[in-house]
């Protein structure tokens, strides 16, 4: 495995700022609630990689003026819908109770995992029929890597659609994922391989 190292002299641009010092907790509180509000989307603030490619100044300082003249309401309005669904979050928090929990905790080992696995045999079993191939499940240690199964001897990963715009996932899946969706009358999947 090769290593390289970049000195801090080498790079141009870059820039170290004191971050405000949060309170513990608040940062994950204000990335769910940027997350369901989509207030930091590009339609709203600008497609950030385009928009530092147009940048020609060489500062901290120089971009902030220049994003906000480029976008001037933009850092408001965001901060506005977070704002609006951090209210969202907090009515939603005063009705968690101990029984609440419990029942989605139910939910999430039992019901869930019954349903999952299920919906995991089923599709590896399809895709394994169109393809002629035998299909096998995972072992604990294949499971760890983030593969259900197998389709032949090719190790497949099996999510639903959801797992697509979770965002923050640290998980690192390797291998080709199948995505399904669970509609009334049947289960939809779709993969490319």
């Amino acid at each position: 495995m090769k290593e390289g190292k970049i000195k801090n002299s080498e790079l141009k641009k870059a820039i170290v700022t004191d971050a405000p010092n949060f309170p513990k907790y608040t940062t994950q509180l204000m990335n769910l609630a940027n997350q369901n509000s989509q207030a930091t989307r590009p339609k709203y603030v600008g497609q950030m990689t385009e928009l530092i490619k147009e940048f020609d100044g060489n500062s901290l300082e120089e971009w902030r003026k220049w994003y906000n003249q480029k976008h001037p309401d933009a850092i408001d309005k965001a901060t506005q819908k977070i704002a609006e669904m951090i209210d969202k979050l907090s009515e939603a928090m005063q009705q968690i109770d101990e029984e609440m929990i419990r029942a989605w905790v139910e939910e999430l080992i039992i019901a869930n995992t019954y349903s999952g696995l299920n919906f995991q045999e089923a599709i590896l079993k399809k895709i394994a029929e169109s393809k002629n191939k035998p299909f096998s499940p995972a072992t604990p240690q294949d499971e760890s890597k983030g593969i259900d199964g197998y389709i032949g001897d090719k190790p497949i990963s099996i999510k639903p659609t959801s797992y697509r715009v979770k965002k923050g996932l640290t998980e690192q899946i390797d291998v080709d994922i199948v995505y399904y969706e669970k509609l009334k009358t049947c289960i939809k999947f779709k993969y490319d391989f």
